[in-house]
């Protein structure tokens, strides 16, 4: 599956009318997405992928109010299926020979060059530990999450998937607090498990350091104890922005994905405590059951939530733009994960939402 097909497969995210849609399949090795409407790169009658029809692409990547995921889905050498976003993913190859690297972590398995740079790559299996396979991996997913590019190890690439978020859950209760999965959904009667890779990549680089030296906006000077509402269906993610969040002095709130946030939302205006102390909502994208688009849409709707101040905060860096943030009406979008600018955009909303108020008093 080359780069420009998983690119052009933006073309059709979104904008299947099916519930769950099956838009590839692999052969003897590694089939390609034949259903897109692109030319065959290697006929004699074939067009070359002009900037044009990639321009096309990337406007028809609206996912607003569609609420859908895509999914690649591969094994890790049983028959599970696990899934991750496609549009996390670069590329899938064979998998490469591979440089071993002294004192790496134990689930890193080496560097390869990819598009002439070297990557780490890591065993997928041996990071959410699966069962042991018995054979060695075949592929290489080669996927870029919080501003890194890295491959993952995997013994069978299957499909792509195009699945309504609605019917994507939270695991289950038995996966654990320290589960490697964020979410499950089901494709007819098979499970498919989506890997919660920034909990793989925190194992094994370690969570983002913190902020560099604190702001001078903080503490005293501030006029109440502002909260801050974060949706994000990774714990990690989770964790990580609500550590920032603290050293800022600042109180989050933590849900799971765009719904319970919406509902908490929608609670605390119709207890009249309306946004009196919460400053700002800061959502993920990528969630299950309600994704951060499909968030914002509704809290723009809401004549009660409309003002609120959205951040868009998704490890799609390579992906979502700002144009595109400006379509459902969030305020910023700042790509994961640097403590210190995120620190920037809230304090930024801090002094802004600060300053109202004491023009609001001065009136």
């Amino acid at each position: 599956m080359c780069y420009q097909l998983f690119r052009a497969y933006r073309v059709v995210y979104g904008l299947l009318p099916q519930r769950v849609v099956e838009d590839s399949s692999i052969g003897a090795s590694l089939k390609v997405l034949s259903s897109l409407p692109i030319p065959e790169a290697h006929t004699s009658t074939a067009r070359p992928m002009s900037t044009g029809l990639i321009d096309s692409i990337n406007r028809r990547t609206q996912l607003a109010g569609y609420n859908r995921l895509a999914l690649l889905l591969f094994r890790l050498g049983g028959q599970e299926l696990f899934g991750i976003n496609v549009f996390k993913v670069q590329e899938v190859v064979q998998a490469p020979k591979l440089t071993w690297v002294p004192a790496a972590h134990s689930h890193v398995r080496g560097v390869a060059p990819v598009r002439g740079r070297m990557i780490p790559v890591l065993d997928l299996a041996a990071a959410v530990q699966a069962a042991p396979p018995a054979d060695e991996p075949r592929y290489l997913i080669v996927a870029e999450f919080n501003r890194r590019v890295q491959g993952f190890l995997v013994h069978g690439v299957e499909r792509i998937v195009n699945v309504d978020v609605g019917e994507v859950t939270p695991p289950p209760a038995s996966a654990g607090d320290d589960g490697y999965l964020t979410a499950v959904t089901r494709l007819k009667d098979r499970l498919i498990q989506i890997i919660d890779v920034e909990k793989v990549l925190a194992d094994v680089i370690g969570l983002a350091a913190d902020l560099e030296a604190l702001p001078a906006h903080t503490g005293d000077a501030r006029q109440r104890r502002w909260r801050v509402l974060v949706a994000d269906d990774s714990k990690v993610a989770r964790m990580q922005i609500a550590r920032t969040l603290e050293q800022l002095d600042l109180e989050p709130v933590l849900v799971n994905d765009g719904r319970e946030a919406l509902r908490f939302l929608r609670s605390q205006a119709e207890s009249r405590q309306g946004d009196d102390d919460l400053l700002m909502v800061i959502s993920d994208i990528e969630m299950p059951d309600m994704d951060g688009y499909t968030l914002t849409t509704e809290i723009r709707r809401d004549p009660r939530l409309e003002t609120l101040h959205v951040l868009l905060h998704t490890s799609l860096s390579g992906v979502f733009n700002h144009s595109m943030v400006e379509q459902v009406g969030a305020n910023r979008f700042v790509p994961k994960f640097n403590s210190d600018e995120l620190a920037r955009n809230v304090i930024e909303r801090l002094r802004n939402k600060e300053l109202e108020l004491e023009q609001a008093a001065m009136a």
